[in-house]
């Protein structure tokens, strides 16, 4: 089991440098905190459709992760004593959950998303939002977790991995003001597929918030439905702070395996970056 804590914050201090300093928000400390101790920078994206399949990934893989990303409106038949046994095989591993639920409406409307049959305010850490419905849908998710007297973090969606998609530069801009204004804002998602366009975005960002990224694979080919693929290592030295991987690892004949894989892979990046300043 992995206890929160037992990492020295002067070992994360020197690992994650500039990043440790100037990121207030304590969630992206236990981020680092965590990767550091686990030596993983893999945010596991299981996007599976049973509990048990989601236990048994983590059970495997929980030793080389150090966030779980979630879709908890894919899973069958869903039941909320069930999905319990998913948060605290989570927590047993020491994972921020990280519930990809892309919030999108305005801000009172996704105070109440936050609550509903799934009560993501009640288990989920951090969750992805858009900005396109306006600047108070961050100010909603918050309330939404304060309703239950929990506080989260918010991963706001800057740039996408997909084809075609249509966050444009000047929405990117929009959604950063956003997010640097805001306590509850942990950082962005970013682009992982293209070390230029992540590279972009920590300038614009700077150093006191996270950017974790999709769109990486150990393989660079193109994958299914518009999605593009960039190398993990370069996303972590272009500036990502996290790689969210999915079928590279539960869609391997070996997700112990690659998940090692991703997780030297990330690191290494991590260390080189902060070694050469």
């Amino acid at each position: 089991m992995y206890n929160h804590g037992l990492v020295n914050t002067m070992e994360a201090g020197d690992i994650w440098g500039l990043r440790w300093k100037n990121c207030a928000n304590p969630l992206s400390h236990r981020f680092m905190e965590v990767s550091t101790k686990k030596q993983t920078l893999v945010i596991l994206a299981a996007d599976l459709n049973t509990v048990d399949s989601l236990i048994n990934l983590i059970e495997s893989v929980g030793p080389y992760i150090s966030a779980l990303k979630t879709h908890v409106d894919i899973v069958d038949e869903f039941e909320r004593k069930e999905w319990e046994r998913v948060v605290e095989t989570a927590k047993k591993h020491d994972l921020l959950l990280f519930e990809d639920r892309k919030f999108a409406d305005i801000g009172k409307i996704s105070q109440k998303q936050m609550g509903g049959i799934y009560d993501i305010r009640s288990w989920a850490d951090l969750v992805t939002a858009h900005r396109i419905s306006g600047k108070d849908i961050v100010d909603g998710i918050a309330a939404g977790w304060g309703d239950v007297q929990r506080i989260g973090g918010i991963f706001l969606l800057a740039q996408m991995s997909s084809r075609g998609n249509l966050l444009t530069e000047q929405y990117t801009l929009e959604t950063i003001k956003t997010g640097i204004g805001s306590p509850h804002v942990v950082g962005y998602i970013g682009n992982g597929s293209s070390p230029e366009e992540i590279s972009l975005l920590r300038q614009n960002v700077g150093e006191s918030q996270l950017i974790w990224t999709p769109g990486v694979n150990l393989e660079t080919s193109e994958g299914l439905l518009g999605q593009r693929y960039g190398h993990p290592y370069d996303a972590i030295k272009s500036g990502s702070d996290g790689i969210i991987v999915g079928s590279g690892i539960h869609g391997s004949n070996d997700p112990v395996s690659s998940a090692k894989m991703y997780a030297k892979e990330s690191w290494r990046a991590l260390v080189e970056r902060e070694d050469n300043g």
